[in-house]
């Protein structure tokens, strides 16, 4: 039961900061917060994602890429241009580490205001640091795992970052209900997104990229937004006011 609880802690706990701070924050700026409270976000976001730990530079410039290009040959990842889920998750890979690299010439309209601590990013996504988080996922299975097929779960705490992006940049553009008919593939994974915390809202947030709230039914709860208004209302963040288009 310990190891469970763990790995559904890494699960929406990283989620929530992927969701939060890298998609919401990082990419769409839906809300403000202060440099303190953006340094305090950047290590809680290490902590969760541990060994699969992503650049909020990387991640947000690729993301504002992937709405710029969806589904065509210059989108980071789509199921439209690439042969599998490994395909467009090695191809992902590429991109964003190129982007922090800076390998690639990326477009200014990608990268204004784009959160960025070089330093931390550095160490954080260092071979260092990813081994590191490795070795104290397999420590604390040898001391919790109590059947077998706990282990199974042990490759999950590795990969818990890409295997969000893949819910959601593979499954999110190939199976799903719409609200919105556009000219690309994006898909609402659930009526109620339980799994995702709001992510799986995927053709509502094509449709209107810069609103906070993810979900647009009533049915369509984005828990993600709603620990937002909590942060908005005990002042740690501000959510810009937005206007919907129709």
């Amino acid at each position: 039961m310990t190891i469970v609880i763990f790995v559904l802690l890494l699960w929406y706990g990283g989620l929530f900061f992927q969701s939060f701070f890298l998609h919401r924050y990082a990419a769409h700026q839906v809300f403000t917060m202060s440099k303190t409270m953006e340094r305090i976000t950047f290590v809680l976001t290490w902590i969760f994602q541990g060994s699969s730990y992503l650049s909020a530079y990387g991640y947000g410039i690729m993301h504002r890429m992937h709405h710029a290009y969806t589904d065509t040959k210059e989108d980071p990842h789509s199921p439209s241009y690439d042969a599998n889920l490994f395909a467009m998750m090695w191809k992902t890979k590429t991109i964003y580490q190129d982007i922090n690299k800076q390998r690639i010439d990326v477009d200014q309209r990608f990268t204004k205001n784009v959160p960025q601590w070089k330093k931390f990013d550095v160490f954080a996504g260092s071979r260092f640091s990813r081994l590191l988080w490795v070795a104290l996922y397999i420590l604390f299975f040898a001391f919790f795992a109590t059947a077998w097929w706990q282990w199974l779960l042990l490759p999950v705490t590795f990969f818990m970052a890409p295997i969000h992006g893949v819910i959601i940049n593979w499954f999110g553009h190939i199976y799903g209900y719409v609200n919105y008919t556009m000219k690309n593939t994006s898909k609402n994974l659930f009526r109620f997104d339980f799994l995702m915390m709001g992510e799986g809202y995927h053709n509502n947030h094509h449709k209107h990229a810069s609103r906070a709230n993810f979900g647009v039914k009533w049915y369509e709860i984005d828990i993600t937004y709603l620990i937002i208004r909590v942060l908005d209302a005990v002042g740690f963040i501000r959510l810009k006011p937005i206007k919907v288009r129709n």
